[in-house]
């Protein structure tokens, strides 16, 4: 016997991922920190499955979809057969390498087991990937709908930053329309910007996904000089550096492997997920500064 559809509305994002530090710090952001816990989101409903059917489907699910992403960026799948099916999807940024992806994926199985269990429906986002699935027949939410948002405690000061970011935030929702993947980063006037969209949107789609983030940035975190927020089918980040970018700087280990390192001092209240979102975003953007530059799936 299948179970009741509820709506994903039910999901409700936590705070427990976000540590909150006072006074001033120093943090380095490494190549792993794409695995930093941003948010989750968890059905209140747990599957009732005596028989271990929904379980069983759930691990295949979670066990296809890590091995898809060491081929590609992002795939949805369903596994088991009506009434007993669950949808599920990754998503990894635009700028991971597929080894990036797979590490970052591979991660979230058991991530997602340990804070959502036997939810019939969850979505767990990570720095550089997320993942989410649902019992296939849950009523779904609109694209735009609103996820998580965490607002930079510092204000920009002067009259210039308003306009530039919005064209800083003009240019993102242009180069997801115009790209192939929908995935754009960029700069203008020391604001910078990233957005991405669910891989299996339409241009269009994307572009007016994006375009409501940025409202909603603009509505609920005012003059930050930096925010995320993310939707149901896509999310944005913008940070605004008056005095210049912190430095970006390379440090090798094997041939092999070279991964770069951003180390920014915080004062005041920070919050550590926060702050690790924000360097990987301004390094991703740092490495596609050309608002021209896109790149195929």
């Amino acid at each position: 016997m299948g179970l009741p559809r509820k709506s994903l509305c039910i999901l409700s994002v936590s705070w427990f991922s976000v540590t909150i530090f006072l006074g001033s710090f120093s943090f380095v952001a490494t190549g792993a920190d794409y695995t930093t816990v941003v948010f989750k989101g968890c059905a209140d409903q747990k599957f009732q499955d005596p028989s271990g059917v929904y379980l069983q489907n759930l691990k295949n699910l979670m066990s296809t979809l890590v091995s898809q992403s060491s081929q590609k960026t992002f795939s949805t799948t369903t596994s088991g057969q009506d009434p007993n099916a669950i949808m599920g999807l990754y998503q990894c940024r635009g700028d991971l390498t597929t080894s990036q992806c797979y590490s970052c994926v591979s991660k979230l199985p058991e991530i997602s087991d340990k804070l959502c269990g036997k939810a019939v429906a969850a979505r767990v986002q990570l720095s550089g990937c997320y993942l989410r699935y649902e019992i296939v027949g849950f009523k779904q939410v609109p694209e735009t709908e609103f996820l998580y948002k965490v607002c930079g405690s510092a204000q920009a000061s002067g009259t210039d930053f308003e306009g530039r970011r919005e064209t800083a935030f003009n240019m993102t929702e242009d180069g997801v329309k115009s790209g192939k993947r929908l995935f754009y980063t960029g700069d203008y006037q020391s604001v910078y910007v990233l957005g991405q969209c669910e891989g299996d949107l339409a241009n269009s789609d994307c572009g007016d996904c994006v375009k409501s983030a940025f409202e909603t940035a603009k509505d609920d975190c005012g003059d930050s000089i930096s925010a995320q927020v993310y939707l149901h089918k896509c999310y944005i980040s913008y940070s605004y550096y008056p005095n210049g970018v912190p430095t970006v700087s390379s440090s090798s280990g094997t041939r092999q492997h070279t991964q770069k390192t951003v180390a920014i001092a915080v004062g005041g209240v920070a919050a550590l997920g926060f702050v690790v979102v924000c360097l990987m975003f301004l390094k991703a953007v740092l490495k596609k500064r050309s608002a021209s530059k896109h790149e195929g799936y």
